[in-house]
Order: structure tokens, then C-alpha cells, then sequence
């Protein structure tokens, strides 16, 4: 035997002259040998810091060929090793295992020599017995194996420890796949508490203790060899696909109901009991780490996950997305944690319990967020479940949680009361599905009728988590998208009161400024595709209600409060495009943007049609007074001045301000605003995300979002401007701008100066057309000269008809 201060040469030698032996002559009395010296050289190896440095020289012997070749002789050909053979295959993994601790010269050996793949192989003989699919019942193994697979990966991670050429050579052998198959067949998580022996030689207490502790031991290892796979300079590698899948979510079916009251093999509370209930809690743990990174990195991951929730054979019969969604819902701490585990033991494991499910709810959503998948998980065929399962599923979480909510004096065991991550769940998934017109149209119609719950106080309201105002708010978004083409998507938004309930959820209020510019512009777009050519919801928008306090600030009084205080350019810019169809639809003489409907409701009910008009024209009026004011034209003019790259938002404050200018008080506000130096802080806005384009006409009705078309230039940056101004003369020039500005934009920009001389005079108005004509002049004279006159008609007019305004 050998100790700390033997030189193991020696044995390292007699190892080499076995193998020769046994390629020769093949006999038990070899292998009991063989045994017994890689007992002793694997004894002596696990001394690392002794006098004699064991571990290098014998890297530099035959030892790593030596131990691949006798690996691969005790199988005989067959894939897992004979029971005559278990005892020596199990000490040269010893061997392996030792020789490479923290030893790259070694780990090198050993992969030149084939060592890491012929256990691959090994492992690969195992898997072969593991039914499929996975079941819940531990694989009948006997101790003796279970020391082997054990070991078996035990090599495969310290070999692997922080050297990348053998992770490459085990990635290519799809080793992670196999190691997690024998990791969940060999320790269902669970399991243990209703297990009966497997195997005969486990007929006594002390022996089913050793097969469970080895179990747990193959469950931490392959775990730990697992991560440090993953673990590589090159992020885009994967380890996994989507075959992995059906092996990690048994594990989440493990910690929902019903569980199981007690153990047949271990006393609650023994060590044992308490070792794989921590066994148990760490496959869960890395279950869920791994499907989230798994469905955040590999699209096809998240688009097999999609298939197999109305294809089981995705998964060879694993409902994978619906265990993932029991366990979201249904998943709960273990009854045992109340009595085996300290207060705090208790309450940490809680707390990750918690972050499992979060880690899978952001699953859920990135599969819901794949575009491939949005025709999967939307599902039209069944009748009486419109929108599918998933839909259904999503829709069940929202309207549950708001009726237990309401009922929440009454404390029952299903409740969803307190449950925000169902609704985060639900909210955030659907609103990725609530992109088309006609899916939205389906949520806010029987029976789903979601419109009402998503304006609830529960789920709206100043004391709601930001993270539900945050699904929520983006679900109401995409639906209030559609609502300008859709007047049953308006009109159902409407009658929940959706710009109401969204001014008064606390979004906009200085305190929540640090928590999140997304859930802010999400709560902009919200009210400005509601009031995009509509004025009822502009009325609602930017006046007190009837009956409240007129202190009490207004939607638009909010986000203009927001837009004056905020550094973020996104929440700037959404904000004053909100001002921007306020004014729009208030000054608007189309059809669509009056309350007609109003009237003709008013009419079928019996009510004065004439008191109707009058009541909305007073509303109208003073809506316009209340954005008739140095605020909202300042901010038109930043939003023009900072918006060089983008002529969409230039245009759509072109617009505002030349509809302001219209009526006698508008003009001088207007003036002053584009005179006024933009903030040394004004940065780029950030682009429109809407696609369409539009002819940017100022009585158009339709959608301001729809940005006009952009094109590429590699002409020179233009100067930051002083002002509104500067930003209008560089429209007009159209050169060295970073992008080329439509001719709608610029008749615009013409017909807002005419505007604008109607309604103001003074030095103010002087000094504009001292700057602008020349501009004016040379814009005209290159128009008659251009060839493609004709189809700048309307520049030319524009242009010739403010040159003769000022002559």
C-alpha cells in the first residue's frame, strides 16, 4: 500500500506490464491484480501536496494509454462491464480520477489516450437500459454499478475542470445529454420518499442507505460536470438540445401536489433524509437554471417547447410546456421544509424556490416571444377554445387572480390572490401573441372579454407592483395598437376605460421615474394609439374627470410633467407624440375623430342630441385651452429640433405646432418655441418603431406612429441646432442632413411658416423670415430648374406661396 511519501512509479509500471499480460492471456487472477494496484495507485494519487510529486511523472509514462486500454479490455465487448470486471473497472477510474486533479499536462495524456471518450462510451452502455420516455421510478441498478457510473463522471469532471480541449472533445461526443439521461433515470428527484429496493442486493437499512447516497452523489456530479461544460469562452456553444428537454421538467412535476407525507425508506429528519431532501432541491434548482438559459439562448429550444404543447411525440410523450406551466402555477415548498429545515435554511430555499419559477416565467415568455411561434401557440381550431390552450390557459390565469383577488377575505388553498407571477406570466405571454388585429380582437371579445380584468385596481392601480404594471401596461399596448383599425378593439377598450384606469396607475409619477422608462413608454403608447383620431379619448386624456378634484393632475398633465423632468430621449420623445394626436384629434374635422357615436347612443337612448353636441364642444374647447399653453409648445419644438435622423418625428411636430398656430393664441406660443435654445442635454430621438409611411398631410386621419420612409445617406452629419428653427431651415435645404426628408415634410414645414405669419407679427416673426427666406428663395429656384418638376408640384406651390405671403 502505498502512502504520502512513496514514489508510485513502480506501481505505475506493474500497471503497464498487466495490461500486457491480459492482451495475452486473459484470466481472473490478472484482473484481481489489476485491481489491487490501481487500488493502490489511486490511493496514492489522491495525495496532492506529499514530498514526492507523483502526479507528473507518471502523466509522462504509458499510465494514461495503460488505463484506456484496461478499461476498454474489462468490458469484453460488452457496453457495461461484466460483475467479475466491476472491481478493477471501478479502481482504474479511481486512477484516472486522481492522475488529472488540477493537472493540465495530465488531462492532456488522458485525452490523447482516448481515456475521456472510452468513458463516454461507458456512460453511453448504462444509458442503453433507461426507458423512454423518462419514468419517475429510480433505474434498477445494483451498488456495485452505481460506483461505477458515479466515478464515471467524476472523471469526466476532473478532467474537464478548466481545460477546453477536453470540454470540446465531450461537447462533440454529446456527452452532456448522456450524462443527464443517467443522472435523472438513476435519481428521479423524490422519488426516494416512496422507493422500494431495486435491486437485491439493497435488503437491508444500511444497504439502501448506500444506494441512495450514491444515487444523490451521481445526481451532484453530473450536475457539477454539467455547469462546467457550459462554461466556455464562447458563449454560442451548446452543450444541449432540445432532447434534453423531457429529461429536465419531470423534475418540476416532482415539487407539485400531491406530495408525498412521509418516507418509506429514511426517518424524517435523519441525515439521510435530510441529505437527498437537499438533493432534491439542487436538481431543481439547475433544472430551472438550465431551461431558462436554454429558452433565452437556442431558438430551437423555444420552438420545440411550442410544438410539443399540441404534439406530445415532440418529447416522446413529456408534456414539457405544460409541466413547466403546472409548475408555475401549481408548484409549492415541500411540506418537509417546515419540519426538517432551520428558519433560515428554510426561508433561502424558499427564496430560490420563488426564483426557479421566476427563471421559468421568463421561459414561457421567450417562447411566447418567438415570432415562428405565434401561429403554434395560437391555435383557432377547436371552437370552443378560441385563441388554443395556451390562450385559454393565459387568459384563465388573469381572470382567476382578479376574481380571487375581489374575494380575497375568503382564504381558500387554489386561490391566486397574492399570486403576481401568474399575472407577469400571463400578461407579458399574450402580449407577445397580441401583435395581429385579429388575435387582439379575439382577447377582448366573448368569452375571453379580458379588457375589464386588465383594468382592474388590482392589476392598475398606484399600489400594484411595477413588475404586473409592467405585463399588463405591454399587453394593452399591443391590443390598443389595433384599436384605430378596429372599432371593436376601440370600443371594448373604451367601455373598460382604459385611458382612465392607465393616467391614474402611478406610472407617470415622480417616484417611479427610477424604476422603469419601459413601463412609462409602454403606458405612452397605451393612451397615444387611443387617442390617435379619437377625441372622447382625448377628452378623457386631458381633463379632469366630471366630479373629481380639477387639482387632481390630468393624464396628459402627467406625461408632459414626465417629458419636462425625464433624461430618457424614448420617454421625451413618446411623451410629446402623445401630445401630438391629442392636438390632432382636437383640432380634427373628420368624421371619425368626433363623437358621432356618442350623439347617435345619446339619440337611440332618448337623450337631446343638441346637449350631447353642445357638452362635447364645450369639452373640445377647453382640451384646447388646456394645451394652448408655453409647455406643450416647447415641447413640439424639442421634439423637432432633436429629431435630425428621424423626419417622422420631425413632421409629426411640424404638424402639432402648425395646428396650434391656426388659432390666435397658438401663434405666439409656436413662435417662441422654435426661437427657444433646445437643452444642452437634447439627443437624437430614438426611431419610431412603426413601419408604414404616410403622406404627412396635416388633416390626415391617419395613425401619427406610421413614420415616413427613411433613406441611407453618407452625406455629412448636420450640426447640432440651436433651436426648432435651425432644424426647420436644414428640412427646407434637404442637404447635408443625415437622412433625405421627404417632400411632404417639407411642404409641411412651408405650410407651418404661412400658418404661423397669420396668426403673430413683431421682431420674433422678423427675425424668422429673415432667417427662413433665403433659404425659401434658393429651395424655389432649384425647384424650377429640377427635372423632375412634376412631381414636386406641391414643394413648388408650398414655397411660391410663402415667398409672395412675405414679399
Amino acid at each position: 500500500m502505498a502512502d504520502s511519501s512513496s514514489d508510485l512509479t513502480p506501481l505505475g509500471r506493474h500497471l503497464s506490464e498487466l495490461s500486457r499480460q491480459i492482451s495475452d492471456s486473459d484470466s481472473p487472477e490478472t484482473w484481481k491484480d489489476v485491481e489491487n494496484t490501481a487500488q493502490a495507485l489511486a490511493n496514492g494519487l489522491r495525495v496532492r501536496d506529499g514530498p514526492i510529486d507523483n502526479h507528473t511523472p507518471l502523466g509522462q509514462t504509458p499510465l494514461p494509454q495503460n488505463l484506456a486500454t484496461l478499461l476498454t479490455s474489462a468490458l469484453h465487448g460488452s457496453t457495461i462491464p461484466a460483475v467479475p470486471y466491476i472491481p478493477a473497472v471501478f479502481e482504474l477510474l479511481r486512477v484516472s480520477a486522481n492522475l488529472c486533479v488540477d493537472h493540465d499536462e495530465n488531462r492532456a495524456q488522458l485525452l490523447e489516450a482516448g481515456l475521456p471518450q472510452a468513458i463516454v462510451s461507458l456512460l453511453e452502455g448504462y444509458s442503453e437500459s433507461i426507458p423512454n420516455p423518462p419514468t419517475t421510478t429510480p433505474l434498477p441498478l445494483s451498488i456495485s454499478h452505481l460506483k461505477i457510473v458515479r466515478t464515471a463522471i467524476g472523471v469526466l469532471l476532473n478532467v474537464s475542470l478548466n481545460y477546453d480541449p477536453v470540454k470540446s472533445r465531450l461537447r462533440s461526443l454529446d456527452s452532456g445529454l448522456t450524462i443527464m439521461k443517467l443522472s435523472t433515470a438513476i435519481y428521479p428527484p423524490t422519488a426516494w420518499l416512496t422507493a422500494l429496493p431495486s435491486s437485491p442486493d439493497e435488503d437491508t437499512p444500511e444497504a439502501q442507505e448506500e444506494s441512495w447516497t450514491l444515487r444523490s452523489g451521481v445526481s451532484s456530479w453530473a450536475w457539477r460536470t454539467i455547469v462546467e461544460l457550459k462554461e466556455v469562452r464562447d458563449e454560442t456553444l451548446q452543450i444541449f438540445n432540445p432532447d434534453v428537454l423531457p429529461l429536465l421538467t419531470p423534475a418540476l412535476a416532482a415539487f407539485c401536489p400531491p406530495y408525498s407525507s412521509e418516507s418509506t425508506l429514511f426517518k424524517a429528519g435523519s441525515p439521510m433524509f435530510n441529505t437527498l431532501l437537499h438533493a432534491d432541491f439542487e436538481v431543481l434548482e439547475e433544472s430551472c437554471t438550465l431551461i431558462e438559459s436554454l429558452s433565452l439562448d437556442v431558438e430551437d429550444v423555444r420552438l420545440s417547447l411550442a410544438r410539443g404543447l399540441n404534439f406530445p411525440s415532440e418529447h416522446g410523450g413529456v408534456p414539457c410546456l405544460c409541466t413547466i406551466l403546472d409548475f408555475i402555477e401549481n408548484g409549492d415548498y415541500p411540506p418537509f421544509w417546515q419540519t426538517a429545515l432551520s428558519e433560515a435554511d428554510r426561508k433561502r430555499r424558499e427564496r430560490v424556490f420563488d426564483n426557479c419559477k421566476a427563471a421559468l416565467i421568463k421561459s414561457v415568455v421567450e417562447v411566447a416571444g418567438e415570432e415562428r411561434n405565434e401561429d403554434v401557440l395560437w391555435d383557432d381550431s377547436e371552437e370552443n377554445k378560441p385563441g388554443g390552450e395556451f390562450v385559454c390557459r393565459m387568459v384563465h390565469l388573469i381572470k382567476k387572480y382578479v376574481s380571487d383577488m375581489d374575494r380575497s377575505t375568503e382564504v381558500a388553498r387554489d386561490s391566486f390572490a397574492g399570486r403576481d407571477d401568474l399575472v407577469i406570466c400571463a400578461s407579458l405571454s399574450l402580449g407577445n401573441l397580441a401583435r395581429r388585429e385579429q388575435n387582439s380582437t379575439v382577447l377582448l371579445s366573448p368569452p375571453h372579454s379580458l379588457a375589464p380584468f386588465l383594468t382592474s385596481p388590482h392589476l392598475l392601480s398606484p399600489s400594484v407592483d411595477i413588475k404586473v404594471k409592467h405585463g399588463v401596461i405591454g399587453l394593452l399596448k399591443h391590443l390598443a395598437q389595433s384599436c384605430a383599425h378596429s372599432a371593436a378593439i376601440h370600443d371594448a377598450l373604451v367601455k373598460a376605460e382604459v385611458v382612465k384606469y392607465v393616467s391614474r396607475c402611478g406610472v407617470w409619477d415622480e417616484k417611479t421615474d427610477d424604476m422603469s422608462d419601459i413601463v412609462q413608454v409602454g403606458a405612452i403608447g397605451i393612451v397615444k394609439y387611443m387617442c390617435n383620431a379619437n377625441v372622447e379619448n382625448t377628452f378623457t386624456l386631458v381633463l379632469p374627470a366630471t366630479g373629481e378634484d380639477p387639482v387632481q393632475p390630468t393624464g396628459l398633465s402627467l406625461i408632459m410633467a414626465l417629458v419636462r423632468r425625464t433624461k430618457s430621449t424614448p420617454v421625451r420623445s413618446e411623451g410629446t407624440r402623445v401630445l401630438v394626436n391629442v392636438i390632432k384629434s382636437l383640432w380634427s374635422n373628420d368624421p371619425s375623430a368626433s363623437p358621432a357615436n356618442t350623439v347617435m347612443t345619446a339619440t337611440l337612448q332618448g337623450i337631446n342630441s343638441a346637449d350631447v353636441l353642445h357638452e362635447n364642444q364645450r369639452k373640445r374647447h377647453e382640451s384646447m385651452q388646456a394645451v394652448l399653453n408655453p409647455e406643450c409648445a416647447l415641447a413640439l419644438a424639442s421634439l423637432v429640433g432633436r429629431s435630425a435622423k428621424y423626419p417622422l418625428l420631425v413632421n409629426e411636430g411640424v404638424v402639432a405646432l402648425s395646428l396650434m398656430s391656426t388659432l390666435k393664441a397658438g401663434g405666439p406660443l409656436a413662435l417662441t418655441a422654435i426661437l427657444t435654445p433646445l437643452p444642452f442635454d437634447t439627443t437624437p430621438a430614438e426611431p419610431p418603431s412603426a413601419t408604414p409611411s404616410t403622406s404627412g398631410d396635416l388633416t390626415s386621419g391617419s395613425d401619427v406612429s406610421s413614420p415616413v420612409v427613411t433613406t441611407p445617406s453618407t452625406r455629412g452629419r448636420l450640426p447640432l441646432p440651436r433651436n426648432a428653427l435651425d432644424m426647420l431651415i436644414a428640412v427646407l435645404k434637404n442637404v447635408d442632413n443625415p437622412v433625405n426628408f421627404q417632400m411632404e415634410v417639407r411642404v409641411n414645414v412651408c405650410s407651418f411658416f404661412v400658418q404661423l405669419t397669420k396668426h403673430t407679427s413683431g421682431p420674433e416673426l422678423l427675425r424668422v423670415e429673415d432667417s427662413v427666406r433665403p433659404v425659401v428663395e434658393s429651395v424655389s429656384e432649384n425647384l424650377q430648374n429640377a427635372p423632375n418638376k412634376t412631381e414636386l408640384e406641391m414643394l413648388v406651390k408650398s414655397t411660391k406661396k410663402l415667398l409672395e405671403l412675405w414679399a
